[in-house]
């Protein structure tokens, strides 16, 4: 099977949407945050789904749109995941044809971000829980095919790397079925 995604996994704030757009705009692939596509499907935002349906009913809406792009995929793109959602085994399931790429941040780094947008992340606004689930979701992003470290790092640095990773694993493990654009792994920005 050919791969036409790659899938960016990871705790909140830890920068899937900002590294995924610049992702697809140096590989010239289409780019899809599964957070606004669920809020397109729901009709919601998705602090108003977890508020109106509570978390489980946002997990089935989330597993519903995951399932429902991924048998739709016509284009090659970049996905940015909601920050729980590698850590619903279906989900999991969903994507084990495609790479799966683990933004890599500490706890800290990812706290001081998610208080600059405390607003938008229902899951993040108390310290404590904010680190214990932080703990609960590190070993299924663990799970993911390849882990890119970000911390103090620049989108466009963080998808150079991604880019070199990918090219090397498609040799590697994942011969034949990553097929990147020629420019993949140059270290150029286009």
């Amino acid at each position: 099977m050919e791969v036409r995604a790659v899938f960016l996994v990871g705790f909140m704030a830890s920068g899937k949407s900002s590294v995924g757009q610049e992702l697809a705009r140096r590989l010239n692939w289409e780019f899809v945050d599964l957070d606004a596509r669920i809020e397109w499907r729901e009709g919601q935002t998705i602090p108003e789904i977890f508020r109106d349906k509570g978390e489980p009913g946002f997990r089935l809406a989330e597993t519903s749109a995951l399932g429902e792009l991924t048998e739709s995929l016509e284009h090659d793109t970049v996905v940015a995941l909601g920050g729980g959602t590698f850590a619903q085994s279906k989900n999991r399931e969903l994507l084990r044809h495609w790479p799966s790429l683990f933004l890599d941040t500490p706890l800290e780094e990812l706290w001081r971000r998610s208080l600059e947008d405390a607003t938008k992340r229902p899951l993040g606004k108390d310290h404590t829980e904010f680190a214990r689930l932080y703990e609960y979701r590190l070993p299924f992003y663990r799970e993911a095919t390849l882990t890119i470290v970000t911390s103090g790092k620049d989108p466009a640095s963080i998808c150079t790397e991604i880019e070199r990773r990918l090219q090397l694993w498609g040799r590697t493990e994942g011969a034949g079925s990553f097929q990147p654009p020629a420019r993949l792994g140059t270290g150029e920005s286009q």
